[in-house]
């Protein structure tokens, strides 16, 4: 079993994560397409493949995060409060 991030191919070095959907939300300081952050896109091109697999590694964190965040404001507009405090 393979232990690099999804679009990460071994042999040929770590892929990018840009999805080319390069905008920058102000309220998270994340990039809408790839959730990287500023310095994180800027020092891609120079980082060592171990620091771009660890860089992977927190967009996925970052992804299952947004996912659960999304998730309990679905809940509360629905005014399923209550399914939504569980996740708080």
């Amino acid at each position: 079993m393979s232990t690099a991030a999804p679009g990460a191919p071994a042999a040929a070095g770590v892929a990018s994560p840009c999805i080319n959907v390069c905008r920058m939300d102000a309220a998270s300081g994340l990039c809408e397409g790839c959730l990287r952050t500023i310095d994180e896109i800027a020092a891609w091109g120079t980082m060592a493949d171990d620091e771009k697999r660890a860089v992977w590694h927190q967009l996925e964190q970052r992804r299952a995060g947004r996912g659960a965040a999304l998730h309990r404001r679905s809940e509360v507009a629905r005014g399923d409060a209550s399914a939504a405090s569980k996740g708080a």
